[in-house]
């Protein structure tokens, strides 16, 4: 059996998507053959796989398990979560408009002008802003939020000029949030109603090129410190913008869901 698959983009963060509502990949080590699969040069390369089930209650129009590209379930990704939902419709799962359910909840989403989708992330939770983390060498002052998962910010005034690597494995890791750790970003006010945001991302362990549910935490963050008011543009690492509303107590991210391209797996790209 040879899996088929879609190489998807969310702003830069990069997945692959297979539909498994056959149970197909059932039989597979997924342990094994996500890693295999989301390693770059040596197979598709990626920061994620996202498998495509039935719905398990019937309120939704389908269901996702959400791994990292270490095989680590992830409970949300922003960026995921658009092309899931792109995916889905392209393939006849759902229409334009659509639920679906992921371990933070049920996410809503609407294909807008393809290839850019809309969706509603489930309600953020645990707030807590502007506390200071002792790490070994300084104290930082961050701010701690679950957008589906948890993330912790961090704003600064040069973004390209700090070490995410150094910041990131630090607090990703700290006690504080343990035991799952946290996403870690840094962001930074760059024009009107614009932040900069560059995330460290758990299960990946370094710098991705975007993070949907990491730039809503900044941009929640943001506005609450009057940085900003929404809707906010969030430029990426990869320089591709995702547009956060903040409306009524409820969070929208929107950016595009960028079809790559679609093929096969051969066992070599799993098996080495």
């Amino acid at each position: 059996m040879k899996p088929q698959f879609y190489k998807m983009s969310g702003s830069g963060n990069d997945f692959v998507i297979i539909d498994n509502r056959d149970g197909s990949m059932n039989g597979f080590d997924l342990p094994e053959f996500i890693p295999a699969v989301c390693s770059r040069s040596v197979s598709v390369g990626a920061d994620g796989l996202i498998l495509i089930e039935d719905s398990d209650t019937g309120k939704a129009d389908f269901k996702w398990r959400f791994y990292n590209s270490d095989a680590s379930e992830a409970e949300m990704c922003g960026n995921g979560s658009r092309c899931a939902a792109r995916f889905a419709y392209l393939n006849g799962i759902a229409g334009e408009r659509m639920k679906f359910e992921t371990v933070a909840g049920i996410i809503e989403a609407e294909i807008k002008d393809e290839p850019d989708v809309k969706v509603q992330l489930t309600d953020p939770f645990d707030l807590r802003e502007n506390f200071e983390l002792q790490l070994e060498e300084e104290k930082v002052t961050v701010s701690h939020i679950n957008t589906g998962v948890p993330h912790v910010g961090m704003q600064v005034e040069d973004i390209d000029k700090v070490d995410l690597m150094k910041y990131g494995s630090a607090i990703r890791y700290h006690s504080e949030f343990a035991p799952k750790g946290a996403n870690v970003n840094l962001y930074e006010k760059t024009a009107e109603d614009t932040i900069r945001v560059r995330t460290y991302e758990r299960g990946v362990e370094g710098e991705t090129q975007a993070c949907g549910t990491g730039s809503v935490a900044c941009s929640i963050f943001a506005v609450n410190a009057g940085l900003v008011k929404s809707p906010v543009t969030v430029v990426t690492t990869s320089g591709i913008e995702l547009k956060v509303y903040l409306e009524d107590d409820k969070v929208y991210l929107e950016g595009e869901a960028r079809v790559v391209y679609t093929g096969e797996l051969w066992s070599e790209a799993y098996k080495y």
